[in-house]
């Protein structure tokens, strides 16, 4: 059984996590496991970091798909030729990766995991404009939704997953459409549109189904071009949640494994739920890139 670096984020969740209690319960279950608990997201990157450096394969992190997107920032920009393995242990509002594989979104049931074999090698992706090269595990946007990620931490965090609808509302009614140039290998794509989703896995924004046909083993980004005007957008909503906005009129899909994205006006961009930029910028599939634990 392989020993796991448990990074605990302090800052995941509706309310701030005791490491001990997480410790308890993981070493509890017979997980070999160093604990560490950083007080901030740039001190859990460099512990990452220098882990790695330092002959660290295994990652528990203890929070959600934010947790996750700084761990394979980290990561994936050393210059080390090794297949590290990610455990989630969902604290986190969303932790949405997880539930692509059906996987526990409680920390006792995801700790069982960590007992057993197997694991999943999934590919990442990258987005890159004049703020740098950011990699992302679950899904990106540009447009509205992007809006209402830069808008959700504002509102209290004790409102859990309900932030982001809440801030999805509140930035709608004065975001612009854009007319879009979206550039794949295969083609480009004209259009006005209210949002483009960069989906590698299916779930975001804490359950929405934002697309059901992803996978992570594909090689490929499952594309999104949502052109519904603001006075139809709240009815497309509901179809988003549940996985059947893909038959919208509203809604264009393609895959694409790299693109560029342009538009008029700018749009932000935020990747994992959490704002990274704004347009352009354009993006590629990294294939085989991490192990997840599954």
């Amino acid at each position: 059984m392989p020993k796991w670096l448990l990074a605990v984020n302090r800052s995941a969740g509706r309310r701030s996590r005791d490491p001990s209690e997480i410790r308890d319960l993981v070493i509890g279950l017979g997980v070999d496991c160093e604990v560490v608990a950083p007080d901030t997201a740039t001190a859990m990157a460099t512990m990452l970091v220098e882990a790695a450096y330092g002959g660290v394969t295994h990652f528990a992190l203890a929070g959600g798909d934010g947790t996750m997107n700084l761990a394979a920032n980290a990561l994936l920009t050393l210059d080390l030729d090794t297949p590290w393995t990610v455990a989630i242990l969902p604290i986190g509002t969303g932790c949405d990766l997880l539930r692509t594989f059906g996987l526990p979104q409680d920390v006792e049931g995801a700790a069982r995991h960590l007992l057993t074999d197997e694991t999943y090698r999934i590919d990442v992706a990258t987005l890159k404009g004049d703020w740098g090269t950011r990699y992302f595990v679950n899904v990106a946007q540009a447009g509205v939704g992007a809006a209402a990620a830069e808008t959700a931490p504002g509102i209290s965090r004790r409102l859990g997953a309900a932030r982001y609808p809440l801030a999805f509302a509140a930035r709608l009614p004065g975001f612009p459409r854009a007319n879009i140039r979206l550039t794949t290998e295969r083609r480009t794509i004209e259009s006005e549109a209210l949002a483009v989703i960069l989906a590698n896995a299916q779930f975001f924004a804490g359950g929405w189904n934002v697309a059901p046909k992803a996978t992570l083993v594909d090689g490929v980004l499952d594309i999104q071009i949502i052109n519904a005007k603001k006075t139809q957008a709240a009815a497309l909503v509901p179809k988003l949640i549940k996985g059947t906005h893909l038959r919208d009129k509203a809604v264009r899909r393609i895959s694409a494994s790299e693109f560029t994205l342009e538009t008029d006006p700018t749009w932000p961009i935020e990747a994992d739920g959490d704002l990274v930029g704004n347009t352009s910028m354009s993006g590629r599939v990294v294939p085989a890139a991490i192990d997840l634990k599954i």
